[in-house]
């Protein structure tokens, strides 16, 4: 049994929900985001709250229900607050620049990386080596900001690169004689 299924998603002020046919579309003051159901799960929607279950006993169909639910909850709290992914830049003579909605990246390349802003997020850069990545959908948050950091993964001797705030680069000794 699914933990996270059984929780019923709570219903937030300000944040409109519908399920219509095989749709769950969430309105609220971010945007506006929408979910095409998969036919092994259910959802229901009773005083506000929304509950999802599973269609038949099928392994897909509980292993899709606590999925489904946690999709419909970040969509809820997406809409609501959205989410948020910051990126430290390390590194001599590296940094970013916004340039009109796209990210000028200067990473030790011969020449600068330019970043498009896809729809639905919006990117800035506070200062020099602090990037920030703010939208209403956390898969594509999360995925603008990987691809952000894939044009400098952190270098495990001198730790240099695209990080995440906080994450932990596991450092490696260098060459001895």
């Amino acid at each position: 049994m699914s933990r996270t299924g059984k929780k019923p998603i709570a219903a937030v002020s300000g944040v409109t929900v519908t399920v219509a046919d095989r749709t769950v579309t969430a309105k609220g003051p971010k945007g506006e985001l929408s979910l095409t159901l998969m036919d092994i799960v259910n959802v229901k929607q009773d005083n506000g709250a929304i509950f999802v279950e599973p269609a038949n006993d099928s392994k897909e169909a509980r292993a899709a229900w606590g999925t489904t639910r946690a999709l419909i909850n970040n969509m809820v709290l997406g809409v609501n607050k959205g989410f948020e992914k910051k990126l430290q830049i390390q590194g001599v003579g590296y940094r970013a620049a916004m340039q009109g909605k796209d990210l000028k990246l200067s990473l030790g390349f011969s020449h600068e990386v330019l970043f498009e802003t896809p729809a639905g997020v919006t990117i800035a850069a506070p200062t020099q080596t602090e990037v920030t990545v703010t939208g209403a959908d956390k898969q594509l948050v999360g995925q603008v900001a990987a691809n952000i950091r894939s044009w400098r993964p952190p270098e495990p001797y001198k730790g240099k690169g695209v990080r995440y705030v906080g994450e932990y680069i596991a450092r490696k000794e260098g060459k001895k004689k």
